[in-house]
């Protein structure tokens, strides 16, 4: 498998217009996005990543065997951005969302040792409201003691619907 990296845009009218399909990752900050691309590659350091969240701060897009495209969106809802910063990322990641049309797939990413946040299950709501297709990954399992085991068996099997919870 051959990937490479084509670039980090500010606004998805900035990025190269494609006829591959892309398949975009999409959680909050932190939660395993760029290690999971690394992992699916097989290469580990193609996506940038840090211990520290809210490090991607625009769309980075890489090109799989010239037969469709991996999208690392920033995270969403990291607390040491300001309320303005914030919102200027999620207005980035909603445009793309909206307007791409090569957007083929979107998986969501959660983290198995917490349940779904309120930022998580708004973005899933808003993304089946655009009827967007998306599919939710869990990630961290590897983080798992085998006591908790059971509580990320429960976030997995029954997450909250409830976007107030």
């Amino acid at each position: 498998m051959e990937c490479t990296f084509i670039g980090s845009y500010p606004s998805v009218d900035k990025m190269p217009q494609n006829d591959l399909p892309e398949f975009v990752f999409i959680g909050r900050s932190n939660v395993g996005k760029s290690s999971l691309i690394n992992m699916l590659v097989g290469q580990k350091n193609l996506a940038h990543t840090s211990s520290m969240p809210g490090k991607t701060q625009m769309i980075n897009l890489f090109q799989v065997d010239n037969q469709y495209r991996i999208v690392d969106l920033p995270g969403y809802g990291y607390a040491r951005l300001s309320k303005k910063h914030r919102n200027s990322l999620m207005t980035m990641i909603r445009s793309y969302l909206r307007e791409r049309e090569a957007l083929f797939l979107v998986f969501q990413l959660l983290d198995v040792r917490v349940k779904p946040q309120k930022l998580d299950m708004d973005m899933l709501y808003w993304l089946g409201d655009q009827g967007i297709p998306v599919s939710l990954l869990y990630t961290k399992a590897d983080k798992l003691k085998s006591r908790k085991s059971n509580k990320a068996e429960r976030n997995m099997k029954n997450p909250s619907c409830n976007p107030g919870m």
